[in-house]
């Protein structure tokens, strides 16, 4: 499909000579110029754009944030005030890189649940959609140990749960523990690594990154009906049709990211959290960042530790092999009446897990978490698997640029061989 838009010819002898050489400018051009993408994306796609954009941010504020903070027990709770009261705008890099984090965490949960309704992750593209989760799991690694940074109560007894889940890990479950705290109890080893990691996977995050834009561009966008690509009709270059679209829905994040910067900027964390870890004083109730809330609700659902621990990670392996689960073979929910009610279930039962993760673990709270628990695996192992076999799915237009077309014309899309609206009704 390149071939159908203008290739990049450099213009003058310079930019000849280095594109001979290491044509750069012309990868560019050929992946955010001339790309062509499906003519009906809409803004749900955009959200793959905007954790690019907010990864960046993440990157550049937490570097800067490096060199001002200092990974020890005694002094890693006063060098974050400090740089809130005596850095130039280090207030605004704190608030940046903590909200940040929240911002990054509502893109990816809408880029997921898009790829889930939209089907992006059925054949070819299943490598895309494994390096995606991937990147999901390195992304809470991350988010993890930086909540541990600011060495607050939270952090303190966060880091001390969430740690001591690995003893339940048959024969090396012990050892883990202790290699991941240093010692023997949560301290200064263990923040020291968990500065360092929280360094470090941000790069392997934007590495992953560049290979899961790398396979989307070999095997193409999905698009809202589904169908693949067939003709030049059935796309647009992505510069101006999804660069404009990108711009736009970018924006409209970014006020959402600076109110919650600028007007509310604490609402997102736990009070706990701006008083220095005690290890003699244990919090009331431990709950980690609200973006963890639906795994350490699934945690808590089971009642024994280690099947509490294989739970939580089954939760997520289970995305792994989604592409596996789905027996259907029309990928757009839009088609699939009966997949779009349990999607929508699945979406509401995941919210209900975040709420119940932030209520204490006690009477009707467990038992609600349990019921939830039980259908997220039940949506994945067994619905997904019976719908493909027993469910009907609505006609399908024969293209993509049919589908742009019938809906520009007021009508919906009408199956091939279909009689025409009367004269006037159409």
């Amino acid at each position: 499909m390149h071939d159908h838009f203008p290739r990049y010819e450099p213009k003058s002898a310079v930019g000849r000579w280095f594109d001979s050489r290491l044509p750069a400018t012309r990868m560019l051009y050929d992946s955010f110029v001339a790309y062509p993408i499906p003519r009906n994306l809409n803004y749900w796609y955009t959200f793959g754009g905007i954790l690019s954009i907010m990864l960046v941010v993440q990157i550049l504020t937490g570097v800067v944030l490096a060199m001002h903070y200092i990974p020890s027990a005694d002094m890693a709770f006063e060098s974050v005030e400090k740089i809130m009261r005596d850095v130039n705008y280090g207030w605004l890099l704190r608030y940046l890189h903590a909200n940040g984090a929240s911002m990054f965490f509502v893109a990816v949960y809408v880029h997921i649940f898009r790829g889930m309704y939209y089907g992006s992750y059925k054949e070819p593209r299943e490598l895309l959609w494994i390096l995606g989760v991937i990147i999901f799991l390195l992304m809470m690694a991350t988010g993890f140990m930086g909540y541990v940074l600011p060495w607050g109560q939270m952090s303190f007894w966060g880091a001390t749960v969430i740690t001591n889940l690995f003893s339940a890990i048959p024969l090396v479950g012990s050892a883990i523990v202790t290699w991941l705290w240093g010692g023997f109890a949560v301290g200064e080893p263990t923040l020291n690594r968990f500065f360092s990691l929280h360094y470090l996977l941000p790069f392997m995050i934007a590495g992953v990154v560049i290979l899961h834009v790398w396979a989307l561009h070999v095997t193409g966008q999905t698009n809202p009906t589904g169908i693949e690509v067939k003709s030049k009709k059935d796309v647009v270059p992505f510069t101006p049709h999804a660069t404009v679209k990108d711009a736009f829905a970018l924006v409209m994040f970014f006020i959402l990211f600076s109110w919650f910067v600028f007007y509310q900027p604490n609402f997102l964390g736990h009070p706990d959290n701006y008083v220095k870890a005690n290890p003699l004083v244990t919090p009331a109730h431990i709950v980690p960042e609200w973006y963890f809330l639906p795994f350490y609700a699934i945690l808590r659902a089971i009642p024994s530790k280690l099947g509490g621990v294989v739970a939580m990670f089954a939760s997520i392996l289970v995305l792994f092999v989604l592409p596996w689960l789905d027996t259907s073979k029309v990928r757009s929910a839009n088609y699939r009446p009966l997949f779009r009610q349990f999607f929508w279930i699945l979406v509401v039962v995941c919210i209900g897990l975040g709420w119940l993760g932030s209520r204490p673990p006690e009477g009707v709270y467990v038992v609600a978490a349990r019921i939830l628990t039980a259908y997220y695996f039940l949506h994945f192992l067994v619905i997904l698997p019976l719908l493909g076999i027993f469910e009907t799915p609505r006609p399908r237009p024969a293209s993509i640029a049919d589908a742009v077309l019938s809906r520009k014309g007021g009508g919906l899309f009408r199956p091939a061989g279909a009689p025409a609206a009367p004269e006037g009704r159409g």
